[in-house]
């Protein structure tokens, strides 16, 4: 059986993550509703993450890896994997496992009827100041994309392959997934989740780059959005 759901993970210096990480996929795929897959994108980590996903991909048949040169950030991670990706539709997942891939079992009886499905972290385990920076950058995007969703910066989402694909490549590219899918005119939908504390590693986000940051990207957003070009083809011949 040929795979339907192609699972993406960004990781950037997660090494003492990877093992639950990789524990806890394994045991999402023998249960999940579609034959699924991983593929995790190593974005230039220097804490020896890429030689351990290298491995693990090398003796685990569901499981691939793209490695990058240099570090990029997660936006050039998610467009390299959603380009690679083969199946009709791709999901999400943040390596550090504040949200766990049962959940995609939440996002998943929704997905035909939407182009994008994405969680809420309706009760979330951070600290004050993540909070904080969180809600302030969401609002910020919400006055810029007019997408209306709680939680824009969900590391938990789902996908038609073919909508991801469309999405142009630019810094900042995972807090804007839900309005450029609304720039190809499909709907979104948005499901209440379980969010989790992080147990290893450390948080590569600050309020500089949880607001400042996006700040930033918004204004970017706004020029593709006056420029984006969206087509379907009716028909082809010959």
């Amino acid at each position: 059986m040929e795979f339907q759901f192609t699972i993406i993970v960004p990781v950037y210096n997660e090494k003492e993550s990877l093992p639950r990480l990789f524990e806890y996929l394994k045991k999402y795929l023998k249960s999940a509703s579609l034959k699924s897959c991983v593929l995790l994108v190593d974005d230039g980590s220097s804490d020896g993450s890429a030689s351990f996903i290298e491995k693990f991909c090398l003796e685990n048949k569901d499981f691939s890896c793209l490695l990058f040169d240099k570090n990029y950030g997660k936006g050039a991670a998610l467009k390299a994997a959603f380009d690679d990706t083969k199946t009709r539709l791709l999901g999400y997942l943040d390596a550090d496992l504040q949200t766990h891939p049962e959940d995609f079992e939440l996002l998943l009886p929704y997905i035909e009827d939407y182009g994008l499905v994405t969680g809420w972290r309706k009760n979330r385990k951070d600290t004050l100041i993540k909070r904080f920076s969180s809600k302030t950058g969401n609002a910020v995007r919400i006055f810029f994309t007019k997408d209306n969703i709680h939680d824009t910066g969900c590391p938990l989402k789902i996908m038609h392959t073919a909508y991801a694909k469309k999405i142009p490549m630019f810094r900042g590219l995972q807090r804007f997934l839900p309005a450029m899918i609304l720039l190809q005119q499909k709907e979104i939908k948005e499901v209440v989740i379980n969010h989790y504390p992080r147990m290893e590693g450390y948080s590569k986000y600050n309020f500089k780059n949880r607001f400042l940051g996006p700040l930033i990207d918004c204004f970017a957003y706004v020029w593709i959005k006056k420029s984006y070009i969206d087509y379907s083809i009716k028909a082809k011949h010959g």
